[in-house]
């Protein structure tokens, strides 16, 4: 099978990387300044008593003519205009492509360009994050993409790919209804990203504060309360689960949103919380506590977007 990853951050890198030590053939689409970088040190992995490198293939935009059986499309909904330009020459009739992007709007936007049969859905879990070397730092052992194609059949091509993921060592299960569970990734990722955001600081800074401890629940119960109106309700189990990472005290865990506000850089606020609140709107669901993290993220987007005009 031919594996494209589109981008070689913390987590295309990560689930490229395991593929590629599989013996996979795997490339990676990047953008010039990542392909010198990865020329010269390889695409390396650390952390957790763990270092290994793999020499990955790389083509960047203007190279790219052939196409591929699987695209893993790993970017930030920031760069997603343009990574879809960028692979559109590695689509072909046959290509499946899987986004690891959290929310629901790039499905739209992919099954617009290349037609909704040839886009799967997709959920990453996986805790790494790329350190200033540009290696990609693996702080957890998680290592889980389930996927699916989006009407829930099921299909010879997902099941082949199953096989190749796990092959790799990635968890890979096939959901019966893949959308639901975007769904509630979706309602994870937006109830940790309005903690730690609105309050700028770790689960477990927040938690430890004086009224700090009602504030998870309450965001999920927000953003639950949205899942379920569309038709997708969150299981107990995955809320308690949802409320026992939000809710431990002295949890250093903070999600890629919060990094990249606290660093300055801009940050996924439409994909992830102006999509979900303006479906609220639609469906009539409150939700304050979101709308005020939305607001917040969005000061923060124009004062970085103006810095750089």
């Amino acid at each position: 099978m031919k594996i494209l990853v589109v981008g070689a951050g913390a987590t295309g890198g990560y689930f490229g990387a395991l593929l590629a030590r599989a013996g996979e053939d795997v490339t990676f689409l990047v953008r010039p300044a990542r392909a010198a970088a990865l020329r010269e040190r390889g695409l390396r992995v650390v952390g957790r008593d763990e270092e290994w490198t793999v020499e990955p293939r790389l083509v960047t935009a203007d190279e790219l003519r052939e196409t591929y059986d699987l695209v893993l499309l790993s970017v930030k909904s920031t760069g997603l205009d343009r990574a879809i330009e960028d692979l559109a020459p590695a689509v072909g009739p046959d290509t499946a492509v899987i986004p690891l992007l959290n929310g629901l709007a790039h499905i739209d936007t992919l099954n617009a360009r290349f037609g909704a049969p040839a886009v799967l859905g997709g959920v990453a879990k996986v805790v790494t994050a790329l350190d200033d070397s540009g290696d990609v730092r693996r702080l957890a052992p998680l290592a889980h993409l389930a996927f699916g194609e989006q009407d829930g059949t099921a299909s010879a091509r997902v099941e082949r790919i199953r096989e190749v993921l796990e092959g790799a060592g990635i968890d890979a299960p096939v959901p019966a209804d893949i959308v639901t569970a975007m769904w509630h990734k979706w309602v994870f990722i937006t109830t940790i990203g309005a903690l730690t955001s609105l309050m700028r600081g770790t689960v477990g800074d927040v938690y430890d504060t004086p009224g700090g401890p009602d504030l998870g629940p309450a965001l999920l119960d927000e953003a639950a309360g949205v899942a379920a109106a569309a038709g997708h309700p969150v299981p107990e189990e995955e809320r308690a689960a949802t409320l026992a990472v939000v809710s431990a005290p002295g949890s250093p865990m903070v999600p890629s949103l919060y990094r990249d506000l606290t660093a300055g850089r801009p940050t996924e606020v439409e994909h992830l919380f102006g999509d979900l609140t303006a479906r609220a709107r639609a469906l009539g669901v409150p939700t304050p506590i979101l709308d005020l993290a939305a607001l917040h993220l969005r000061v923060h987007q124009r004062r970085v977007t103006t810095a750089g005009a």
